[in-house]
C-alpha cells in the first residue's frame, strides 16, 4: 500500500481508515501520518506530494485507536485558508493643527477686522500674482523662474520673513514659508508645491478679504460667554476645540452637515453627557429611506435594530403595517443603543432652537479625510470619550464621593449598553461659528473654504440651482457637496425655554435661520444618518 504521487497523504490515511474499519485487520495511528500544515508550506510547494516511509497495515492490536481521533488527525477535504483576524483596523483621524490659540475667543473679532483691513490694502496694490502649475513638485534647491513671485506673496503674508534674501531657488527659509503657508489654510504642512497648495496660493486677494470681512461680520455683536472653559467648534475648519484658560487643550477633527444640510450657528451650553443614546428616525428618513427599504426588504428593520412604537411606547410589529402606503411615518421608529446606533456610544447635549448636538458615530473612516462635510446637521466628533473625558473633569465618578470619570469609567460606564445621562453641575458653554477668515493675536489670517456660500450672498431672487459653494483653498468640495447650497441658518432669538442660556444670533447680518415648525425641529435633533440610511 505505498501511495502514489496521484493519492495524497490524507487520502491515502482515510483509505487505510476505511479498510481496516471494514475488514479488522488494520489501525492507523496518527503518529504514523505526517501532515504538513498549508501555512507551513511554500506556495510553490503546495500540491508537491512526497511517498511515506511508513503506510504498512499493521497489526490488529487489543486496544485499537478510536475512530474520532483518526478522523481528525486525517481529514481528507482539502485544508481552507487561514481566517482573517477580526480586530478592527486600527483608527485614522486627519491631522490637526496644534497651535494653542483658539480659532475663537473673545479678541477674534477685532484681530479679523484688523486683518480684513490688512487686505484691503493688498488689493489696492494690486494683490499678488498668479503661480504657474510647473511648481507643482519642485524639489528643494531647484531654481524656477516664478520663485520670485512666490516670495512676494508669501512675504506679504506675513509667511517669508521680510528681510529673506532674494532668489529663485527653493531654498529652506523657502520651504518653512510654504510649510507656514499651508498650515494656515488648513492644508497639511509639508512644504511640498502640490495641486492643493497652488489652488490656495492662486485665490486673489480681494477673495481672501472678502473672507475676513464676512467672518468679521457674522461675529459682530457676539455676545458668547466665554467663560474659563468652553467648546468652539468651527464649521468650516470641521473640527472641535477644548478651550481652558485661553489656550487650546484639546483639538479633534470633526464631521459637520453637508452644504445642503448645514450645521447651523449656535451659541449655548453643554448640559449633559449621555451614554449609550438611542436614536429616534426623523420622518424625513423614515418616508424617504426606510419605508423604501422595507419594500425591498422586510427584515430591515430587524437587521438595523429599528423598533415601531405607537401611542403610548407600544411596540408595533412591522408585518401589520402596510408598507405600501406611507403610514409608518406616523409612528415613532427608535434605534437601540449599541455599537451601530447612528450616534454612536457618546452623546453630548446642548439646548438650541436647531436641536443639534456633538456625537460619536459608527462611520469613523469619514475622520481620516480632509473634507469632512457629510453629517445630517450634528457634529461627529473624532475621539470624542476623550472629549467627554474633558467636559466630566470635576464631576463626580460612578463611585461616589472622592471618584472621577477617567478613561476607565467612561469606558465601563458604557460597556454595561445602558443608557446613562449625566448631568454636568456646571454647564459648559460651547459654540458652532462659521469662520471662513480669521486672524489671531499675531495677526496672521486663516482661510478655510466657504463650503456654504455664505461669504457672497445670493440675490433674494438668485435660482437656488444656480448657487455653488465656493472653494477658497485647496479641498475639493466632498461628493455631497455638488447638489445646489442651502444658507447656514443662524441662531437668531432664541425661543423661549427652560433654559434661559441659550443665546442669541452670533451676527445680526447672519441669513435669516431656516423656519422650522415645532415637529420639525424635534425631528432635528435626531437627524444624523447613521450607515444604516445613507
Amino acid at each position: 500500500m505505498v501511495p502514489t504521487p496521484s493519492r495524497p497523504r490524507a487520502a491515502v490515511a482515510a483509505g487505510l481508515c476505511l479498510s481496516a474499519l471494514l475488514t479488522g485487520t488494520a489501525t492507523v495511528h496518527a503518529q504514523d501520518i505526517a501532515v504538513v500544515p498549508v501555512a507551513q508550506q511554500p506556495a510553490a510547494e503546495i500540491t508537491k506530494i512526497e511517498p511515506a516511509k511508513e503506510m504498512i497495515p499493521k497489526p490488529l492490536e487489543p486496544a485499537p485507536v478510536p475512530v474520532q481521533p483518526l478522523v481528525e488527525a486525517s481529514p481528507a477535504k482539502p485544508q481552507e485558508a487561514p481566517r482573517k483576524s477580526r480586530e478592527p483596523a486600527p483608527l485614522v483621524y486627519a491631522k490637526v493643527s496644534t497651535d494653542p490659540v483658539p480659532t475663537f475667543s473673545s479678541q477674534t473679532f477685532l484681530n479679523t477686522l484688523r486683518a480684513a483691513e490688512r487686505y484691503a490694502a493688498f488689493v489696492e496694490a494690486g494683490g499678488w500674482e498668479k503661480v504657474p502649475d510647473t511648481l507643482i513638485s519642485l524639489k528643494p534647491g531647484e531654481r524656477h523662474p516664478a520663485i520670485p513671485a512666490l516670495r512676494h506673496h508669501l512675504t506679504l503674508e506675513g509667511d517669508l520673513p521680510a528681510d529673506a534674501p532674494p532668489s529663485d531657488r527653493l531654498d529652506p527659509p523657502l520651504v518653512a514659508a510654504i510649510s507656514a503657508f499651508q498650515g494656515r489654510h488648513g492644508l497639511p504642512d509639508s512644504g511640498i508645491l502640490g495641486r492643493l497648495t497652488i489652488n490656495a496660493l492662486n485665490v486673489p486677494a480681494e477673495t481672501r478679504q472678502k473672507q475676513l470681512a464676512a467672518s468679521a461680520s457674522r461675529l459682530m455683536g457676539v455676545k458668547f460667554a466665554f467663560g474659563e472653559r468652553y467648546v468652539a467648534v468651527n464649521i468650516p475648519s470641521a473640527t472641535v476645540e477644548a478651550i481652558e484658560n485661553g489656550q487650546v487643550v484639546r483639538r479633534y477633527v470633526a464631521v459637520v452637515g453637508s452644504h445642503d444640510k448645514a450645521t447651523p450657528t449656535i451659541e449655548t451650553r453643554i448640559t449633559d453627557i449621555n451614554f449609550n443614546p438611542t436614536w429616534t428616525v426623523p420622518v424625513s428618513v423614515v418616508k424617504n429611506e426606510i419605508i423604501p427599504q422595507m419594500r425591498k426588504n422586510p427584515g430591515y428593520l430587524a437587521k438595523n435594530r429599528i423598533r415601531i412604537l405607537g401611542p403610548g411606547g407600544t411596540e408595533v410589529d412591522p408585518t401589520k403595517i402596510d408598507w405600501a402606503s406611507e403610514k409608518a411615518a406616523n409612528y415613532t421608529l427608535r434605534q437601540d443603543s449599541g455599537l451601530d446606533n447612528s450616534l454612536g456610544q457618546v452623546r453630548i447635549d446642548m439646548p438650541n432652537r436647531f436641536a443639534v448636538y456633538m456625537h460619536d458615530t459608527p462611520a469613523k473612516s469619514l475622520f481620516a479625510r480632509s473634507v469632512r462635510f457629510h453629517s445630517h446637521g450634528c457634529v461627529r466628533v473624532g475621539q470624542v470619550k476623550e472629549l467627554v473625558g474633558w467636559l466630566l473633569q470635576g464631576v463626580e465618578g460612578p463611585n461616589g464621593p472622592g471618584s472621577t470619570w477617567g478613561a476607565m469609567e467612561i469606558e465601563s460606564g458604557i460597556a454595561d449598553g445602558e443608557r446613562r445621562d449625566i448631568k454636568l453641575p456646571k454647564p459648559i458653554p460651547v459654540a458652532f461659528v462659521y469662520l471662513t477668515g480669521y486672524a489671531g493675536p499675531d495677526g496672521r489670517a486663516q482661510f478655510r473654504d466657504d463650503i456654504y456660500g455664505l461669504d457672497s450672498p445670493k440675490p433674494e431672487n438668485a435660482k437656488p440651482e444656480n448657487a455653488k459653494p465656493v472653494s477658497t483653498s485647496a479641498s475639493k468640495p466632498a461628493p455631497a457637496a455638488q447638489a445646489a447650497p442651502k444658507p447656514a441658518p443662524a441662531a437668531s432669538a432664541a425661543p423661549k425655554s427652560a433654559d434661559p442660556t441659550t443665546t442669541g444670533s452670533l451676527s445680526p447680518r447672519s441669513p435669516a435661520p431656516r423656519t422650522l415648525p415645532p415637529a420639525t425641529a424635534a425631528e432635528r435633533r435626531n437627524s444624523e444618518a447613521a450607515p444604516l440610511v445613507r
